[in-house]
């Protein structure tokens, strides 16, 4: 008989997300006339930019036609592609990259789970703590850490809490970790890393040879000056980071599909004889082999983000969002709920009042308001007592959310 992979049968309950769906389908299926307003799982609501449709119409009759027709493309992407992102994404922060260090794919949370097929088990990992929960739950579905404790720590990975006290910063690891994960701005909290922030971890992995994956996936929505939004306007950063950017809440497409990972190829990792070996072409190796490629008018749209029409457009989505946390943000504290985030972030982190769990917010809210958030324990241990708001949605549904929490929990 065929054995399963017995790291799975680890996890503890289910994906934080397929819960919270499965609660409110319970409560929708027992209170059909409710109308639930949903700001758990941050997915976008706004239509894909005029810009960007006409980008994918045109592609889409490219494939019409024999002279324009595309087949398989390029493991890595399309080089026009890659080479806008450096033009448009990051030269601005003064920063210089290869074509060859990109990797074009189809999700920044695909890649922080596969990029870990080019590291051996034997590497001690650390994440933050509460945490966007595929991190863990990938390091233990390939076999990195042992059984979870009564708190849902699993044995084997390194937790850095982040809590109000530290301004949910992590501090640096006080045993030898090999991996980092670092989230900035941050999901679930909201919180970003200055320059100095940023240079601690870097330099801490350059000193111990550390490696960081660097999730950007929310670097649009940095609203504040001097805040970095790559980490490689860190000076050294590209001997020991790898970073991952995703047009899912830049540019709405969380159902359309489209990221890009950064290896450069100064960063080294250690064989098991202890020679060093560029990461670059293993990533290149596992694309290869496991993926073909990205569809040729999803690439021709992403790059229609960068043109200067499209940006415009895409950037009056993305204030068009922040609006709307700034409205959960303030309506929240005019109750006293305490907020965090919203400000760098789509995301408002609150302190659940009077005490309450995360989950018993969540079912409170839901049963009181109807409206649906995500609970801060799904993150994590540390998130226990916080909340998740979204601040994707329609404007009218966000007033409207805000109106009712005010009015069951004012």
């Amino acid at each position: 008989m065929a054995r399963v992979n017995d790291s799975y049968l680890k996890l503890k309950a289910g994906y934080l997300f397929p819960e919270i769906g499965r609660r409110v389908k319970a409560f929708t299926d027992s209170n059909p006339d409710a109308k639930v307003i949903r700001l758990g799982i941050g997915d976008v609501t706004r239509p894909l930019v005029p810009a960007v449709l006409d980008a994918f119409h045109k592609a889409i009759d490219d494939l019409g036609t024999s002279e324009d027709f595309h087949g398989y493309g390029p493991e890595q992407g399309y080089k026009w592609l890659i080479d806008t992102i450096i033009e448009k994404s990051y030269k601005p922060l003064g920063v210089d990259l290869k074509t060859s260090e990109i990797f074009i794919s189809d999700g920044s949370k695909c890649d922080t789970a596969n990029i870990l097929d080019i590291f051996d088990l034997s590497n001690r990992v650390a994440i933050s703590d509460p945490v966007y929960p595929v991190y863990n739950d990938t390091n233990v579905m390939v076999g990195r850490t042992g059984e979870a404790d009564e708190k849902g720590h699993y044995e084997g990975i390194v937790y850095m809490p982040c809590t109000e006290e530290n301004n949910f910063s992590p501090a640096l690891p006080k045993e030898k970790v090999d991996i980092i994960y670092l989230c900035f701005p941050n999901n679930p909290t909201g919180a970003v890393a200055s320059k100095e922030v940023l240079k601690k971890w870097v330099d801490y992995a350059l000193e111990t040879d550390a490696v960081i994956f660097f999730d950007a996936a929310y670097e649009a929505f940095i609203t504040e000056p001097g805040i970095p939004h790559s980490i490689y306007e860190i000076e050294g950063s590209k001997k020991c980071a790898i970073e991952f950017r995703s047009f899912s809440k830049t540019a709405g497409f969380t159902g359309v599909r489209c990221a890009f990972t950064v290896v450069p190829e100064a960063l080294t990792a250690r064989s098991e004889s202890g020679r060093a070996v560029n990461l670059n072409p293993l990533w290149n190796r596992r694309q290869s082999t496991k993926f073909n490629g990205l569809s040729y008018p999803v690439q021709r749209a992403a790059q229609a983000v960068y043109s200067d029409e499209g940006w415009k457009q895409v950037q009056d989505v993305i204030d068009y969002y922040m609006e709307n946390a700034r409205i959960i943000r303030e309506g929240l504290q005019s109750i006293g709920i305490i907020c965090h985030g919203g400000v760098n972030s789509p995301y408002i982190w609150l302190k659940t009042p009077e005490g309450v769990s995360s989950w018993d917010f969540f079912d409170k809210l839901l049963i009181e308001a109807n409206v649906v958030g995500t609970p801060g324990s799904g993150f994590g241990p540390a998130g226990e007592g916080y909340f998740r708001l979204s601040a994707f949605g329609d404007r009218d549904q966000i007033e409207e959310a805000v109106d009712r929490i005010k009015k069951n929990l004012g």
